[in-house]
């Protein structure tokens, strides 16, 4: 195991991260989950339903692949024994740099099973965040997918500490220990020398900020246990059913939604390598889905390609979750009028481990709209039982109803602390709530059930002449706009007032012009709000799991820094 790294600053902050991670006087160590960790869960699934399929998996080069629940934990043992031949043990850290895959599923497990921590890196990062993620994590051990393999051997002189390289794929290099051989090698009844613990860590997600280096959010087993059951007892989920995963597995959202939480009610996943416009609807028809969580880059992706649905059977398909980046008002109503399905929309973080809350599936089709519609931004819904919202101040106190203030977060879902990095920690837990960067408000009904809000990232406000402005209430404007595709709101540098307001547009039309983007902002904005300049791009840079990176392109807009706008005076 790997020695014990100090990573809280001596200020209180662990009291305070103890605190966060309660919830209404209930401390975390009084579980909610009848579970004693993941490979416990997993056992009871191949032990009540062993010929079931649990993981189907589509490659972009290769057959469908199914795995009943028996073959799938044969797998993870077989793996697990190959990860403790290659010294690893409870507590210690391997990378996975792959895609989406069946094989990148079983390496998960495998760790778990051991009481390892999992630390997913996305192919697509640089080499410096590459690096930085293995060496950060301190991980002994990496499953390299073929196609990466030659970036990572070029980067191993620099991380003394990892020890093992295995290498992943069907056109291996032969220059690493081949996963496939290894596998062959290893125990099919393999049983860890010592059970993993709920409160052992189990991911360490490095976040994808915009500047910087990434920061590793640390989840235990229990975290991921306790945020997946709570998410299909909200959506109503039961062993007869099936989720569709089209989101990255080195991201939260594809990892807990439609991994653990299938697992978590018995049922099955359909796992896909990418997401493709046109092959959505009919794998859903086909596989006889119910559930698939997207973030609303996928929708406008449907929406644009008018992905076919009408002549696929789509009965049992119930609903869409959507979160993970920023839903408009009008993306939303547009694509519930296209296609005809509901959209559950949520919000949770890599730090609470997932989602915090939906919308209630339970809506009447007026209260959905209501919700969707009439308040100037989408409601992500109302917290989830395993924790609580609320609004709060910068100095840490409640907001009244409608006001706008930081969303916080405390539960049994909380991360346990950001990885090697005290300074993180004291600032993101100084109230004794997560604090999640994001500025909302609430509404309640008449039940008394708040509804929450996301008005935007709070370093992403756009500040003109001191006073706060939410970029998705501008983005909702520009994406109405006739000929646009895709618009952003973006803040960027003024003499005149601090900041002004920008618009990144993603056209539609090529015939769509500057001005008629200007003239329609002006129609439905005031003026301090309206976008003053028109950028036309290919492409709105957005994360590997559809949040808009708009800090990114604010030198775009740098040439118009001198310039004073005016009622009168507007590019």
């Amino acid at each position: 195991m790997n020695e014990d790294i100090p990573h809280l600053a001596h200020d209180g902050t662990d009291e305070r991260i103890i605190a966060a991670r309660s919830m209404r006087g209930i401390p975390i160590e009084q579980r909610l989950v009848p579970w004693h960790n993941i490979g416990d869960l997993l056992r009871l699934r191949e032990r009540e339903t062993p010929e079931k399929p649990w993981l189907i998996f589509y490659s972009e080069d290769r057959p469908r692949v199914e795995l009943t629940y028996a073959r799938f934990g044969e797998m993870v043992r077989r793996t697990a024994h190959m990860l403790h031949r290659h010294g690893v043990r409870r507590g210690d850290r391997i990378c996975t740099i792959s895609y989406n895959h069946a094989g990148t599923v079983v390496q998960y497990f495998a760790a778990w099973l051991l009481g390892a921590v999992v630390v997913p890196v996305n192919t697509g990062e640089d080499d410096r965040r590459i690096a930085h993620i293995i060496d950060n994590s301190r991980a002994r051990l990496a499953f390299v997918r073929a196609q990466v393999i030659e970036r990572v051997r070029h980067l191993r002189a620099a991380l003394p500490r990892l020890e093992t390289i295995i290498e992943v794929g069907h056109d291996v290099s032969g220059t690493f220990p081949s996963f496939h051989d290894e596998l062959e090698i290893s125990d099919p009844a393999f049983a860890p020398p010592e059970e993993a613990r709920l409160s052992d860590d189990a991911l360490i997600v490095y976040t994808s900020g915009t500047t910087g280096l990434p920061k590793g959010v640390v989840l235990d087993q229990y975290n991921l246990l306790v945020d997946a059951r709570e998410i299909a007892a909200w959506h109503g989920m039961d062993a007869s059913q099936r989720m569709m995963c089209v989101l990255p597995l080195h991201h939260v959202n594809g990892t807990v939604v439609t991994l653990l939480t299938p697992l978590s009610f018995g049922g099955s996943v359909v796992l896909n390598q990418k997401f493709h416009t046109g092959s959505f609807f009919e794998r859903i028809a086909a596989e006889n889905v119910q559930v698939v969580s997207v973030v609303p880059t996928l929708l406008q992706y449907l929406l644009h390609e008018q992905a076919d649905h009408a002549s696929h059977d789509l009965s049992r398909f119930r609903h869409i979750i959507c979160g993970a980046g920023p839903l408009t008002c009008d993306l939303a109503e547009r694509f519930e009028s296209a296609f005809g399905i509901p959209i559950v929309h949520g919000y949770g973080l890599s730090e609470t481990t997932c989602y915090s809350c939906f919308l209630p599936v339970d809506l009447s089709a007026g209260e959905h709209r209501a919700w969707m519609q009439e308040h100037g931004f989408p409601s992500i819904g109302v917290a989830i039982p395993s924790n609580e919202m609320d609004i709060h101040s910068p100095d840490g106190f409640s907001m009244a109803e409608g006001e706008r203030g930081e969303i916080v977060i405390r539960g049994h879902n909380v991360m346990k602390y950001y990885y090697q990095n005290p300074d993180a920690n004291s600032a993101t837990f100084a109230h004794g709530w997560f604090r999640s960067g994001d500025e909302g408000f609430f509404k309640t009904d008449d039940r008394g059930r708040r509804f929450y809000f996301i008005t935007g990232r709070l370093k992403e406000l756009i500040i003109r002449g001191g006073v706060n402005l939410a970029p998705l209430e501008i983005d909702e404007v520009i994406n109405a706009c006739p000929g646009v595709k895709a618009g952003i709101a973006v803040g960027f540098d003024n003499d005149w007032y601090g900041e002004e307001v920008g618009a990144l547009v993603h056209k539609a039309d090529p015939e769509l012009s500057v001005e008629t983007v200007l003239e329609h902002c002006r129609r439905f904005l005031p003026f301090a709000k309206c976008p003053k300049v028109v950028v036309f791009t290919s492409a709105i840079p957005v994360t590997s799991t559809g949040k808009y990176q708009r800090n990114t392109v604010r030198e775009l807009f740098a040439e118009w820094k001198p310039v004073q706008f005016s009622v009168n005076r507007e590019s």
